[in-house]
């Protein structure tokens, strides 16, 4: 038997102590997971939509705040964040046992302005009205786009406040600031409190979200209007599974019956036969009932 390399087993050191902080404490931040030129290389594709979109409208999404998605179409460099390892690894670590298969939840870019006052904390899993306390919908991450502190917004994390907790009418702890540097990666629960900081610098406080959802779930961002077939086929087949051109089990989100795949290839058939996309279980059982009908008809 060949030796494990030593980078694989570090890879998994690593992978195990976030996951454990996450599943314990309801986050992590995890330094230096990017270098600092992919970020400078993102933040600089974004500067002009910064400055051309306007205010957010409405107390949530904050009214001295700019918000917008589609990042994969703004910089070409945003799919080195959304399909990194070791996220890809915990989002499907924490999301796996409640789907088939995750997709992309959202792509947001946020930069928050001097005099922005703090976000009303929340949980993101609150906007699907399904079980609380059992089941995870989502995972986030922050990517900071600039540096992250008290002081200028900073994303506020209230630790232990995930999974039964967010059953409880008051959350138990205090909130901590979420201060990193860009290039790292702030990584919480989508039960997990949390909200924007208040920034009372003169500066603006920019940053990334990407986060990762059950793939049976309604997304956040319509994926499939963000990244419509003549935008997925450029992407590689994994990133455009990830964006939503992947059937989830049983028959879940098809095209005509078929993996919605078959629309980035090419000579797409006019005319196209439905094919089963079943989870092993319901193979067996459908199996075994088709067995027993067939015998029923030979003994008529």
């Amino acid at each position: 038997m060949s030796a494990i390399p030593q980078h694989a087993q570090e890879n998994d050191v690593i992978f195990e102590h976030y996951l454990d902080q996450l599943l314990h404490r309801g986050y992590c931040i995890v330094a230096d997971i990017v270098p600092a030129s992919v970020v400078t290389a993102i933040s600089q594709d974004l500067d002009d939509r910064f400055v051309r979109t306007p205010f957010c409208e409405g107390d949530f999404y904050g009214r001295l705040t700019k918000r917008f998605g589609s990042l994969l179409l703004r910089s070409s460099v945003a799919a080195t964040l959304i399909q990194h390892e070791l996220i890809l690894a915990i989002a499907q670590a924490v999301l796996g046992p409640w789907c088939d298969t995750i997709q992309l939840n959202l792509t947001q870019a946020i930069e928050i302005h001097p005099g922005a006052v703090p976000q009303f904390p929340h949980r993101d899993q609150n906007m699907w009205r399904g079980e609380i306390g059992r089941v995870e919908y989502l995972v986030n991450v922050i990517w900071p786009l600039t540096a992250f502190r008290r002081e200028n917004g900073a994303t506020l994390i209230w630790p232990d406040s995930h999974g039964p907790n967010a059953l409880m009418s008051e959350c138990p702890t205090i909130p901590v600031v979420a201060e990193c540097d860009p290039g790292s990666a702030i990584i919480f629960l989508g039960s997990t409190l949390h909200g924007a900081g208040g920034n009372v610098t003169a500066s603006v406080r920019r940053g990334i979200i990407t986060s990762y959802c059950l793939g049976w779930l309604k997304p956040y961002e319509n994926q499939w209007l963000v990244y419509p077939p003549e935008i997925a086929r450029r992407f590689d087949p994994a990133l455009a599974a990830l964006v939503g051109y992947r059937q989830h089990r049983p028959n879940l989100g098809n095209y005509e019956g078929r993996c919605p795949s078959i629309l980035l290839g090419d000579g797409l058939a006019p005319y196209l036969n439905a094919i089963d996309s079943l989870r092993p279980d319901q193979t067996a059982v459908l199996s075994k009932y088709v067995v027993g009908q067939a015998e029923a008809l030979r003994s008529h």
